[in-house]
């Protein structure tokens, strides 16, 4: 039973800190419906896309049944480090990047069955989930199966509440430009405390032993925006 009441907030958290950009394409999207393109499309490709991105994740899963829990509690330093590259590389970002993703749902060769609309939504969300998969990966390993269960079910009925939530955004533009501005910096912290979390409870690293590793990673991720920053620069130089 206690099992069950830790895996509600940790799903509640993993979601909301995995999904919060999210809210900004789905923003996007349902300001975008017309006759072609309707809200159905919009809720049926999410779900798609993430669904997907589950099914991807189960491995870590899998991994959980073989490996000893406090190997797999390791995999929380993705989860920091996502955090940590977002948190001090945050200008070394293109700022077009949910432009970008929304030009993609324009110009997608994807067609399906049922409705090309609705699988171009899902490749937005597939796209956009790199994050989800390598914070999905170590928290479902450290889970037992009923865990599991409800912390998909907890991901499946939060993704029926984002798409509300975002349609109603779209009536509500000051929320909506409010959203788009401040988001984003809440999703460093979030992320780092759920890696964290993930590595305290697999009793993967002591305390003394996870900041030195955090420590570290600021150190690597720093380097590793200020090299990127510097090709980009030297990019753009070069044609003449």
């Amino acid at each position: 039973m206690n099992g069950l009441v830790t895996a509600i907030p940790t799903g509640i958290t993993a979601f909301i800190a995995t999904n919060l950009d999210d809210l900004v394409i789905l923003t996007l999207l349902f300001s975008q419906v017309n006759a072609t393109f309707r809200r159905r499309h919009i809720v049926i490709g999410q779900y798609l896309g993430f669904c997907t991105l589950v099914i991807a994740s189960l491995a870590g899963f899998l991994g959980g049944l073989i490996l000893p829990s406090h190997w797999i509690g390791l995999l929380g330093l993705v989860p920091i480090t996502v955090g940590l590259s977002r948190l001090l590389n945050s200008e070394t970002e293109a700022p077009s990047d949910t432009q970008s993703e929304t030009e993609f749902f324009h110009s997608s060769p994807l067609a399906g069955f049922l409705s090309p609309q609705a699988y171009s939504v899902a490749a937005i969300t597939i796209a956009n989930g790199s994050d989800n998969v390598s914070i999905y990966m170590p928290l479902f390993a450290n889970s037992a199966l009923s865990n599991l269960l409800v912390i998909i079910a907890l991901f499946l009925l939060l993704v029926g509440v984002w798409c509300y939530v975002t349609y109603k955004l779209t009536c509500q533009p000051a929320i909506s430009n409010l959203l788009t501005r401040y988001g984003n910096s809440l999703v460093p912290f979030v992320l780092i405390g759920l890696g964290m979390f993930i590595i305290i409870d697999s009793a993967s690293l002591n305390p003394i032993a996870l900041a030195a590793s955090c420590l570290f990673l600021m150190v690597i991720v720093k380097l590793y925006g200020i090299n990127g920053q510097a090709a980009t620069s030297s990019d753009m130089e070069f044609p003449r």
